[in-house]
């Protein structure tokens, strides 16, 4: 199986880094294509993987990751497909671009998997919102998904979601750092070392993550076991909530999700 990646940004590397560190593909059966010189010759000497000056030369692959801005999709896809056939299997990672208008700016029928990664990947913890054009088989699908899968979590979901999943896993990241960063300056003016108040916040994000994911219990359960009667936790959450925490989280989600649908 060969894979070509069109743009070797951040989360194409992430991408690429996963897949070589499962020994899913062989270095040398990934051919991207980048309009830098220097983006090839970075990747080449990190991965081992085959560079290409020409988008149609990594467009000649069994699955192709159109993993460019999503301003740049249309040029690109002008650019690629008349090498396209119906055999490849193409792979957006671009939000707010639907599988219709993909498909019309091919001007002909595609196997097309939409997906929405977001940067986790990079350390293994992505996760990715996929959703295949009907004509894609299981088992395209399905190893669509073990690509995605060797940097994180993939999940099949519906297109009319997807939108909505750029605000709550695409985007959301970047809430994510903004709360360990604020949560850090809280500790620095307390006193602590920024540097270890980096650390403490990031690992108390990290395991509370990972406390939903493997109890299955409902956040606000988990908050309130935190809450002990007359305690400083629930004066630290009536404070966030004074300070309209939740809404201005929802407010921040409806935004992205606006934005987002204002792309296609």
């Amino acid at each position: 199986m060969k894979l070509g990646f069109i743009g070797c940004g951040n989360m194409a590397t992430a991408i690429i880094g996963g897949i070589l560190a499962k020994e899913l593909v062989p270095a040398d059966e990934i051919i991207v294509s980048a309009l830098h010189k220097e983006t090839l010759t970075r990747a080449a000497k990190t991965y081992g993987v085959r560079t290409a000056r020409y988008n149609r030369d990594a467009a000649g692959a069994d699955i192709v990751f159109l993993a460019v801005k999503p301003q740049f999709y249309e040029e690109v896809i002008h650019e690629i497909r008349d090498c396209i056939t119906q055999n490849q299997v193409i792979v957006s990672i671009a939000p707010g671009k639907s599988i219709a208008t993909i498909t019309e700016w091919f001007g002909k029928k595609i196997k097309l998997v939409r997906t929405m990664p977001n940067t986790p990947a990079m350390v293994g913890e992505g996760m990715t919102a996929v959703c295949p054009s009907d004509n894609v088989t299981k088992k395209e699908l399905q190893t669509v998904l073990s690509l995605f899968e060797a940097c994180g979590t993939a999940e099949v979901m519906p297109e009319r979601l997807l939108d909505a999943v750029v605000s709550v896993s695409g985007s959301s990241p970047a809430y994510v750092f903004m709360l360990i960063e604020a949560m850090a300056d809280g500790a620095v003016r307390d006193g602590i070392p920024r540097a270890q108040a980096y650390r403490l916040a990031a690992q108390s994000v990290l395991g509370s993550a990972k406390m939903v994911l493997e109890t299955g219990r409902h956040p606000g359960e988990l908050k309130d076991m935190v809450c002990s009667p007359a305690g400083t936790t629930i004066e630290a959450v009536a404070a966030l909530e004074a300070a309209g925490f939740r809404s201005a989280v929802l407010a921040g989600m409806k935004a992205c999700t606006d934005k987002t649908k204002g792309m296609a």
